[in-house]
């Protein structure tokens, strides 16, 4: 059975310094463990390390100076690339470390993951997370985790230090599964939050107090309280990138062909939010589906008030 994560003891590898990987590492830093980090532009690790942790070259690098590696980076073919490429983090993984992949993925590819682990007697998880940059910063997000039992109660003290919501959905590609169901949700509640807000504009209302409003009521929602303040004000720096999403519908989607499921909200919010990528938004967070959908009514939402 791997040993339990301990501060000062277990060593962690870290593959991703992005808007969210950054923080979660900073985290663990700051909890005490020591910390080895890749990311492909070494400047967005500088954080981290002027926090203390060590750089390494390669993700292989990274696993070789750990016992416990986190990897969360863009899209599936960069999972492979950093876990199972020729110098991926299972080529410098040795017997008992653990892999844990917190990128939202696709579930076939986690199972893979594991198959492969396991045959080098490396354990591996799963652990897509929500909860945006906010939660990432906070320490608030929600991970759910797919894979050995055995390595989740190992991983599970640093992914209290990063999150306040930890579940253990059962094995190999459940924790992506769950992640993929929570995508769902959240694209079919963009799509409420930003229409709700452009039927307010239009109306003449003040944006502000009609989400004081309805942010508590039966109408309220993570979405529309955090990235409602957002809209309204015209900031669309990511917390959690368009193209990202973009990526996670068409997991879903795919998933939901293979398991003979029609789901035509998700088909609809992949299409909407395939019209805001093409409209020049795909490095700005979800919540900038507000401008595609005004633009088809023929308004300016940046420029409304003026």
């Amino acid at each position: 059975m791997p040993h339990v994560a301990e501060p000062g003891k277990t060593r962690i590898g870290w593959i991703g310094t992005g808007v969210m990987g950054a923080a979660m590492c900073g985290h663990l830093l700051k909890a005490g463990y020591r910390a080895t980090v890749f990311n492909r532009t070494r400047s967005k690790a500088e954080s981290l390390l002027a926090m203390g942790a060590e750089w390494a070259d390669s993700p292989q690098a990274v696993a070789e100076a750990a016992d416990i590696v986190f990897s969360i980076v863009g899209f599936p073919h960069d999972v492979r690339e950093v876990i199972l490429g020729d110098r991926g983090a299972l080529a410098g993984c040795k017997p008992g470390n653990i892999i844990v992949d917190m990128t939202t993925s696709e579930p076939a590819l986690a199972v893979e993951i594991a198959a492969r682990a396991a045959e080098r007697g490396v354990a591996s998880l799963d652990a897509p997370v929500t909860g945006g940059d906010v939660g990432a910063r906070e320490a608030r997000l929600s991970i759910m985790v797919g894979g050995d039992p055995a390595a989740y109660e190992a991983v599970l003290p640093c992914f209290h230090v990063m999150g306040k919501t930890v579940v253990w959905q059962g094995g190999p590609g459940r924790g992506q599964h769950t992640k993929m169901a929570n995508q769902i949700l959240i694209a079919g509640t963009m799509i409420a939050v930003c229409e709700g807000l452009l039927y307010a504009y239009r109306a003449g209302l003040d944006l502000n107090k009609v989400l004081e409003s309805v942010a508590s009521g039966s109408a309220g929602s993570w979405s529309l309280s955090n990235l409602g303040p957002r809209i309204i004000n015209n900031r669309f720096e990511p917390g959690f990138f368009v193209e990202h999403f973009i990526k996670d519908m068409g997991i879903a989607l795919a998933e939901a062909k293979r398991m003979g499921l029609c789901l035509p909200g998700l088909a609809l919010a992949h299409q909407l939010y395939l019209s805001v990528a093409a409209c020049g938004h795909a490095k700005d967070g979800t919540h900038a589906l507000e401008l595609a959908l005004a633009r088809m009514s023929d308004i300016d939402w940046v420029h409304r008030a003026e």
